[in-house]
This record gives structure tokens, C-alpha cells and sequence, in this order.
């Protein structure tokens, strides 16, 4: 069995992978040629990047790949179970926050126009920690 056959045998069936070609900073290195990772991932349905930490080549748009694929994913998944919820029956709740609001605490109102608007907002500060 493949790392990979053995990641998705164990992960969500929603799991996002990416593979990733490593320090091509040291091209003359190379073990693999970029083609042959490239057909890899396509075959195996995966992301594929290659990065540089040290030039700081791809490493961010590795993170906004993920994370965007990550925020489709769940996004699609909120849609299907506000859909359950017209049939009178309440969604699953399974890996959701619940916000219980203490004494002194407000809950915010909710908007559904936000959801983008925080998931940008929440790149912006992952952009500002990959800085450091």
C-alpha cells in the first residue's frame, strides 16, 4: 500500500493533500524531476508545489492552497447540512464550535455575507505569522 492509499484509508474521505517538491534551491541535487512529480500528484489527484524555504519561494502559496481548498470544502459541507435542516431535521452538530455565552459575554450577530470576509481576513493574519 502507498503513503498516499494509506492516508486516504485513514483520513476523512474529505482530506486535502498536496504534495511537495522540497528545497529546489538545490536543483543540482534533484532526485526527482518536476514532470515526474507533477504527473504523480495529477494521477493521485493531489496538489502539487514545488517550494524553496530559503529563497521563501511557494512555501506561502503552499499554506493559501491548502487552506483555500480547506474553506471550499467546508463551505460545501455547510451548504449540504443547511440543506438537511428544511426536512424539520436539526444539522449535525459533529466538529462544530458552539458558542455558549457567559454572564458578560455578547454573541455576535451572525451574517452570512462574512463567511468570505472572515476566511480572508484569517489569511491575513496566517500571512502575517508566516512572515516571522
Amino acid at each position: 500500500m502507498s503513503n498516499v492509499e494509506e492516508l486516504r484509508s485513514h483520513a476523512d474521505k474529505n482530506i486535502v493533500i498536496m504534495l511537495i517538491g522540497n528545497k529546489t534551491d538545490f536543483e543540482d541535487q534533484r532526485v526527482v524531476p518536476t514532470e515526474d512529480a507533477k504527473e504523480f500528484a495529477q494521477k493521485e489527484g493531489l496538489f502539487f508545489l514545488e517550494t524553496s524555504a530559503m529563497e521563501a519561494r511557494n512555501v506561502e502559496d503552499a499554506f493559501l492552497t491548502l487552506l483555500t481548498e480547506i474553506f471550499n470544502i467546508v463551505n460545501k459541507k455547510n451548504l449540504v447540512t443547511g440543506d438537511d435542516q428544511e426536512n424539520g431535521n436539526p444539522a449535525s452538530l459533529t466538529g462544530k464550535k458552539i458558542l455558549v455565552p457567559g454572564p458578560a459575554q455578547v454573541i455576535p450577530e451572525k451574517k452570512a455575507c462574512c463567511d468570505l470576509e472572515m476566511f480572508h481576513f484569517f489569511l491575513n493574519q496566517k500571512k502575517g505569522i508566516l512572515r516571522y
